[in-house]
């Protein structure tokens, strides 16, 4: 039986996140092998998954966290203790930096402007210092809002910049440096952006220690070339004697959850048949709408490719609160249970609560094939956000 149907036959509620434990087990290993196969680092980049109950299941996996922030760090630090803690923030908040430095053995700055405020008191603090840049290298289409290459980005400093503002004594700070430029992407982006950075930075990869690569790598995928990413690893780490580190989160939890949720009603307007479902994509699948994307769906088929086809949409007065258009064999009807898959990443960690909607439990199937309860919300968790 497969976990999927596990869920339809459970009686969880609806609707509800479901964690695979036995899937981070899967993906886990995978990361492991590439790190003992090249001596890279790999940590897990919480923005996508930040389920700290499931940490200790991945900490013998991983060589630590990545944070995008002062929490998260915080987060990373007390939930995968003895592993190693690295941030990267594109501003860092005077009144946190103190905290922070805590937290996180290895920070990394934007802009030399912000090396320059905070570098030589997280140096004097015995922290590990990088700084983000920009190889003005994309790779990416259709997805400008999570391209960091993309022109006018924020995120990186740029060879141009590094030349107008990095003076020798704040070079002198670095021990490594960072870049992130891919989404969901194979290794042969990484190959591309590699050479753009050997091309613009080279000369600073002779005199620092470390080299972090970013996320967005899908290593994890059926699809991934993974011995393409050893040898861009292997050659960067001979060529220059770095360490290398790779901060994937969406690899780490890929097809690792599931969002259980069942239908209120259908109804039809003109030849669209319409079903509403108990979960929102506005509010527990954000980046449905964000991204956008369609979310695999277990037990269909694109429109029209089987019998019935309905448009799938959550209970918010938003109108555009839609998660797609999927064909069913069979008509859909009240209370029938649906299975969303690889809801694992950015679901739990991006979720609101939108039109006064409740958050879904969350639970994780463990290897054993048990369900936990890992967390239950209510009123309050809505009420808190809005004041006292």
């Amino acid at each position: 039986m497969t976990i999927q149907e596990i869920i339809l036959k459970s009686d969880l509620p609806s609707p509800s996140y479901i964690l695979d434990e036995k899937k981070l087990i899967e993906n886990g290993k995978i990361l492991k092998g590439v790190q003992e196969r090249t001596g890279a680092k790999i940590l897990l980049a919480q923005k996508a998954f930040s389920n700290f109950n499931l940490y200790p299941v991945l900490a013998p996996y991983l060589a630590g966290t990545e944070a995008s922030g002062l929490f998260e760090a915080r987060l990373g630090a007390e939930e995968m203790p003895d592993k190693e803690c690295h941030v990267f923030c594109a501003a860092y908040k005077e009144q946190d930096f103190n905290e922070l430095l805590k937290y996180a053995g290895h920070i990394v700055f934007n802009s030399p402007s912000q090396l320059k405020k905070f570098g030589k008191l997280a140096k004097e603090q015995g922290k590990e210092i990088g700084i983000r840049i920009n190889p003005e290298c994309s790779t990416q289409e259709g997805h400008e809002i999570y391209d960091p290459c993309a022109k006018g980005s924020r995120l990186g400093t740029t060879i141009s910049q590094w030349h107008e503002q990095m003076a020798p004594e704040l070079e002198d700070l670095l021990d490594g440096i960072h870049f992130h430029t891919l989404c969901e992407q194979n290794s042969d982006a990484l190959e591309t952006t590699l050479k753009a950075v050997e091309e613009k930075f080279g000369f600073i990869l002779k005199k620092v220690k470390w080299l972090n690569m970013g996320g967005g790598h899908h290593i994890t995928r059926n699809d991934y070339d993974i011995e393409l990413l050893e040898r861009c690893i292997i050659n960067m780490r001979d060529k220059y004697n770095l360490q290398i580190y790779l901060e994937p989160g969406e690899a780490v939890a890929l097809n690792a959850g599931y969002l259980f949720t069942r239908v209120l009603d259908t109804l039809k307007n003109g030849e669209t048949d319409i079903a509403i479902l108990d979960m929102s994509p506005a509010c527990h699948t954000p980046d449905v709408i964000e991204m956008p994307y369609r979310p695999p769906l277990y037990n269909s088929g694109m429109p029209e490719e089987k019998a019935y086809t309905y448009r799938l949409g959550g209970p918010t007065c938003l109108s555009g609160d839609i998660v797609g258009d999927y064909s069913f064999d069979n008509t859909l009807c009240e209370n029938d249970g649906l299975v969303f898959e690889d809801m694992a990443i950015y679901s739990t960690c991006k979720n609101n609560t939108f039109n006064g909607m409740p958050l879904p439990d969350i639970w994780v199937i463990r290897e054993n094939g048990e369900a936990e309860l890992l967390a239950r919300f209510g009123y309050n968790d809505f009420r808190y956000r809005l004041g006292k």
